[in-house]
């Protein structure tokens, strides 16, 4: 009894090391996708803030903004995603960071309704809830397991 005993531990020791490495894998590639979204918005900012703002019926200066704050999330989550085990705190600034961006979007589109074009709207509205999306699954991914959430 004590050896099958020994076995079945083993086993469901080895599936929970499985889900945590494929939490942890999850994690990352969850943190490289969004530091690459991030990487475009920053190179559009940079590169055509004129003529995005112009597609957009926003100032350019507010698209250059946006650009340069994105580096600036884009480095963090470099930095978590090359880790071993990704930071638990680090993460959830990430996440939280998100959820800034989310909150601003929204601001840009109340602020700026009126000259923004439809196009604008939608696009400021649909990427707000895929940073949304990245926020929510960022946060997860360190709240739900216990290995990523003690290192």
């Amino acid at each position: 009894m004590d050896v099958i005993d020994a076995f079945r531990f083993r086993v469901q020791l080895g599936r929970v090391e499985r889900r945590i490495t494929m939490s942890i894998r999850n994690l990352k590639t969850i943190l490289v996708a969004d530091a690459a979204t991030c990487v475009g918005v920053f190179a559009a900012g940079l590169l055509a803030a004129e003529p995005v703002g112009a597609l957009l019926g926003l100032p350019a200066q507010v698209v250059a903004i946006g650009g340069w704050i994105c580096l600036a999330a884009a480095l963090l989550m470099i930095v978590a995603a090359r880790q071993a085990v990704p930071a638990t705190a680090l993460v959830k600034l990430i996440a939280l960071g998100n959820l800034g961006w989310v909150a601003a979007s929204f601001a840009v589109i109340a602020a700026f309704a009126a000259q923004m074009t439809g196009l604008g709207i939608a696009a400021v509205a649909v990427q707000a809830l895929g940073v949304l999306g990245f926020a929510i699954l960022e946060w997860k991914s360190v709240a739900g397991s216990g290995a990523v959430a003690a290192a």
